[in-house]
């Protein structure tokens, strides 16, 4: 039986009950505020064209250096998990790197990566089970499923967010046609 996702209501406020109190309260006066985010992870192609995301892999573990990078360090090598180099794109089967990534959760814990991970998990893709091995096609097929829809295009999830600025993450030498594409 997988263990279940559960997110607690005060995983990101302090501890003290006085300061969580405050943190608690100063929430409530933003949480519903439009989005202003000056780092954000994403490629500025996303919205320019709008097109479905390809699968679970290609949008949450091989563009994220955070994951991979932590992966890498115990021996998994960047090939498997999907992750593209500078020969072109990865070769990896989606849903083996998938499955691969589900096998090491364990490295994650206690990491800011495991709680973002999670919150994904629960409160974007609606997952009640932890992401583990024996849950891995389970997350890969149902977040496949959902990618595949117009409620998870990279436009309706910007809105679904609130989201009023967000940073885009190129190369400096980028010519940003896309930055115009979405401008036009």
């Amino acid at each position: 039986m997988p263990r279940p996702l559960i997110l607690h209501d005060d995983r990101l406020f302090p501890a003290e009950p006085s300061v969580r109190a405050i943190a608690r309260a100063l929430y409530g006066l933003v949480r519903d505020l439009p989005i202003i985010s000056p780092h954000g992870h994403t490629d500025p192609e996303w919205f320019a064209t709008n097109d479905a995301f390809g699968n679970a892999t290609e949008l949450l573990l091989a563009p994220d250096h955070y994951l991979y990078r932590m992966l890498y360090s115990q021996g998994v090598g960047l090939e498997a998990l999907g992750v593209p180099s500078k020969a072109g794109p990865s070769k990896a089967d989606p849903r083996e790197a998938w499955r691969l990534f589900a096998s090491h959760q364990h490295l994650f814990r206690g990491t800011p990566s495991a709680m973002w991970l999670s919150h994904v998990f629960a409160e974007v893709f609606g997952f009640e089970a932890a992401l583990e091995a024996s849950t891995a096609d389970l997350y890969f097929d149902a977040i496949n499923d959902k990618l595949a829809t117009d409620a998870f295009r990279p436009r309706a999830l910007f809105e679904r967010f609130n989201i009023e600025a967000l940073a885009t993450t190129e190369s400096p030498s980028d010519d940003l046609v896309h930055h115009r594409a979405i401008r036009d």
